[in-house]
């Protein structure tokens, strides 16, 4: 179930979006102001935070960069005003939406769906085992805080044996697959290709398993 934080100093808002929330199947969180907000951020996970503009104590756009520095959550922004100013700041400060009150509720929770499944369809689109993380939309490969230096059709290769993780692939497969069924070479084009990767991926060179007298798997 996903979990968001609706932060805003008039608990009547803080109330219509709660039950609308409930109703269309989020767990809620409640704070009156930024400050509470960044303290429940710190200790708790959400999947989005609906944060108000104007709030004693911290502002929304200070509350916004703030939260920022701590996690990479979809802000929705609630604001009384409709400047283009107010706009334009809140999505430079990394604001993924913005809704100007009074609101429709219904649309609202249209908007935090948005957000949410676009924040979920990011995550699915990195592999991550401890200190090596796959970036399949970047291309790039990260162990252990370091960018691995692989040639594209490595980064090809390990992509589609993690995204196939724990099946067997022949070397056949592997060059239909990552080299085209046009590819007019040898299964030692893949070994010679998978030593490389083993060698680029340190000490996670053992999750790639040879099997004998067939091909290799990514085993995670």
């Amino acid at each position: 179930m996903a979990k968001i934080l609706i932060v805003d100093d008039e608990e009547r808002i803080r109330e219509v979006v709660k039950e609308y929330a409930l109703i269309s199947g989020y767990d809620v969180a409640e704070a009156c102001d930024g400050l509470e907000a960044i303290e429940l951020i710190s200790n708790e996970d959400f999947d989005c935070v609906i944060l108000d503009i104007m709030m004693p104590r911290l502002d929304g756009f200070s509350a916004c960069k703030q939260i920022r520095r701590i996690k990479n959550v979809p802000i929705i922004m609630l604001s009384a005003r409709q400047e283009e100013y107010d706009k334009l700041f809140g999505f430079e400060l990394g604001v993924d939406d913005y809704v100007v009150k009074p609101f429709s509720p219904k649309e609202l929770m249209a908007r935090v769906k948005a957000v949410v499944d676009r924040m979920k369809g990011k995550e699915n689109a990195v592999f991550r085992l401890r200190g090596l993380e796959i970036d399949f939309e970047g291309r790039q490969v990260i162990v252990d805080g370091q960018k691995a230096a692989l040639t594209p059709k490595e980064i090809d290769l390990l992509l589609y044996m993690v995204k196939n993780k724990n099946i067997a692939l022949s070397r056949e497969k592997l060059l239909e697959e990552v080299w085209d069924y046009d590819y007019f070479g040898d299964d030692r084009t893949v070994d010679t290709h998978i030593k490389m990767l083993r060698h680029n991926l340190k000490d996670y060179r053992d999750h790639i398993v040879t099997i004998r007298g067939m091909g290799y798997k990514f085993e995670a």
